[in-house]
């Protein structure tokens, strides 16, 4: 266990997993990690058929295949390590999950315009980002996310 000077007992580096939280609080940080491992696979799943697809069909560039197979290889990694310190409930995972929202809305809004407009996939990345940053911008959810020093009350 990596214990930093003046943790006590069961807080790590990453953060206290004992700290005290309460039903609605609790209910957010599931839903949180939740959808964060939700996102993960379904970002595996989408680097599984790409996969396939470039061993089945014969790409138009194969080095933008290539490239967008190991971009979208980083993002499942990537957002596999923030869910899992999400459930560790890693100061830092807070942030990053934010970021990973933010590009999540990029996408849905240019899933939702265009030529080839897909709507449904727009709200299916749109509700759940917006979930997110909505639980984890709210107080007690963040100081669950927090050092104990950093911690008010």
């Amino acid at each position: 266990m990596n214990q930093r000077p003046g943790t006590g007992p069961g807080e790590t580096v990453d953060g206290p997993r004992d700290a005290p939280v309460r039903g609605g609080v609790r209910a957010a940080l599931v839903t949180v990690t939740a959808l964060l491992f939700a996102e993960a696979g379904a970002l595996v799943a989408v680097f599984v058929w790409l996969l396939v697809d470039l061993l089945v069909l014969r790409p138009s560039s194969f080095a933008m295949a290539v490239a967008l197979i190991v971009l979208v290889a980083i993002g499942a990694a990537w957002v596999s390590a923030i869910a899992v310190a999400s459930a560790r409930r890693a100061p830092w995972s807070r942030a990053a999950a934010i970021v990973w929202q933010v590009l999540q809305l990029s996408i849905a809004v240019g899933a939702f315009q265009g030529l080839f407009a897909r709507p449904d996939l727009g709200w299916a990345l749109l509700i759940p980002a917006v979930t997110v940053i909505g639980l984890l911008l709210w107080r007690p959810v963040r100081e669950a996310f927090s050092h104990p020093e950093d911690r008010q009350g």
